[in-house]
């Protein structure tokens, strides 16, 4: 009878021995793990261990809400995070003046598609867009031109949209992989469409929500007004009402369209950027900056945008104090106010960089929600990628990967100034579906996700103090 060794306990034992040493990273790798590892896990335990980004996040949510520059709300958040660094036992916490603008939303805003044939309206739901002109108690009324890109527009030429609405609706394209590829895609159109639809004498827009989902949650947004054009009104309508005026439109070509809103904008408004700073123990006047922006929409409770990136940014100081790390470079943990609608904050950031000639070796934002980090992308203007990408084993066993091309709109302004900068990329699958919205709230953040990203951005805070570029 032949022998089936397989079943005999010493055989069994010798196969199990053998599939063990082949797993990498067992047996075979018996190295002590260096300084650079140690300091790296010990930063990853205590953020998914002692948590306080979501702690933080759970108040700029649930307390003080959406946080619109020039608001009380943003003031709120200002102080808030100011008394946060402040109990973080960092060597400064300062505030930067800066002047912002205050838009405010007004009443809630109506939208109606209206039948020719007499037959009755459909109300829809929409919002104003940021930076917009108000209707008017009133609102206004009009025939509906449908396009969907800037080209199709101009070829309609001024006798086909004159007095009219035009209706912008380009999906986003949802072949992309990369979500913010198709964000990118689709943009143009809240941000310009109101301009360009002016000059051929359109007296409203509407514009398709910028997500690539299906619902009837509307996507506020900033919109940008050209000189010398007139101002007209803008809303956004959620995608599903998009897909129904399409179609309606398809069937009467001479519906109207009916929308109200009371935006308009007010006297600027002082605000500040909020600074926590660790200084140097070699090399204080090499400075690494690690943030995100502390404004946010009002439609929602900014908690992927940027909620998320803000309390990351303050946990990076957290992370290293607690880690026992003496930084050898400046570490500044920046709230930026006004991305949003503005962009002022980052402005001002790098115009005071620039005159108290500091000098800015990096800078690093999350600005693109709370979820599970995939990489951090490094912009390469200044080819220092080569030198970053060397720590890459370092992210590895944390799932991060370290990609050419990154940043963030509050950090863009410093690129000017020789600054190699980064930005976390989260997995960005569902970030446009909260993006803008009334949707974006604190409980559409999951705590390990948000903390992996905060230990994620330690992890390269300290590596840059510690060696530099």
């Amino acid at each position: 009878m032949k022998k089936n060794y397989c079943n005999h306990p010493k055989a069994i034992l010798l196969l199990i021995l053998l599939m063990w040493w082949a797993v990498p990273g067992q047996a075979q790798n018996n190295q002590k793990p260096t300084k650079d590892q140690q300091l790296i896990r010990k930063m990853y335990n205590l953020s998914l261990t002692q948590p306080k980004a979501y702690e933080w996040l759970d108040f700029l949510c649930n307390k003080i809400g959406g946080r619109l520059a020039g608001s009380p709300q943003a003031a709120a958040a200002v102080e808030f995070t100011r008394q946060v660094m402040d109990t973080l036992g960092v060597d400064r916490v300062f505030l930067q003046e800066v002047m912002v603008p205050h838009w405010v939303r007004g009443d809630q805003e109506v939208g109606k598609i209206i039948n020719s044939k007499n037959i009755g309206s459909q109300e829809v739901r929409v919002c104003a867009l940021g930076n917009s002109v108000g209707t008017g108690g009133q609102g206004i009324a009009a025939e509906v031109v449908e396009v969907k890109s800037f080209d199709e527009l101009r070829k309609l030429g001024k006798g086909a949209v004159q007095g009219k609405i035009v209706f912008f609706n380009r999906p986003f394209d949802n072949t992309k992989i990369a979500t913010f590829r198709a964000y990118g895609g689709a943009v143009n159109q809240r941000g310009s469409g109101a301009s360009e639809a002016a000059k051929l004498g359109a007296i409203g827009v509407v514009v398709r929500s910028m997500t690539g989902r299906i619902d009837d949650h509307p996507h506020t947004g900033s919109l940008r007004y050209q000189l010398n054009v007139p101002k007209i009104p803008a809303v956004a309508i959620s995608t599903k009402g998009a897909e129904l005026l399409s179609g309606l439109l398809k069937d009467d070509r001479k519906l109207k369209f009916y929308f109200r809103t009371t935006c308009k904008m007010l006297k600027e408004k002082k605000s500040y950027n909020v600074v926590g700073e660790l200084k140097g123990t070699q090399y204080p006047n090499e400075i690494i900056v690690v943030g995100g922006h502390l404004d946010s929409w009002d439609t929602g409770d900014g908690a992927h945008d940027d909620g998320a990136g803000v309390v990351q940014s303050m946990d990076v100081l957290r992370l290293i104090k607690a880690a026992g790390i003496k930084p050898k470079r400046t570490i500044r943990a920046v709230m930026f106010m006004n991305e949003e609608n503005g962009l002022r904050g980052g402005r001002k950031y790098a115009e005071l960089a620039a005159q108290n000639k500091e000098k800015h070796i990096a800078a690093l934002e999350s600005d693109a929600g709370g979820f599970s980090p995939r990489a951090i992308g490094i912009n390469n203007d200044f080819k220092k990628f080569d030198k970053v990408q060397k720590w890459s084993t370092l992210f590895a066993p944390y799932g991060v990967l370290l990609r050419k091309g990154g940043g963030g709109a509050d950090i863009g302004p410093l690129r000017t100034q020789g600054v190699t900068i980064m930005g976390l990329s989260p997995d960005g699958q569902r970030y446009f579906d909260y993006h803008h919205t009334e949707t974006d709230t604190f409980d559409k953040v999951n705590p390990r996700e948000l903390q992996l990203g905060a230990a994620a951005m330690a992890t390269m805070v300290y590596l840059l103090s510690e060696y530099g570029l």
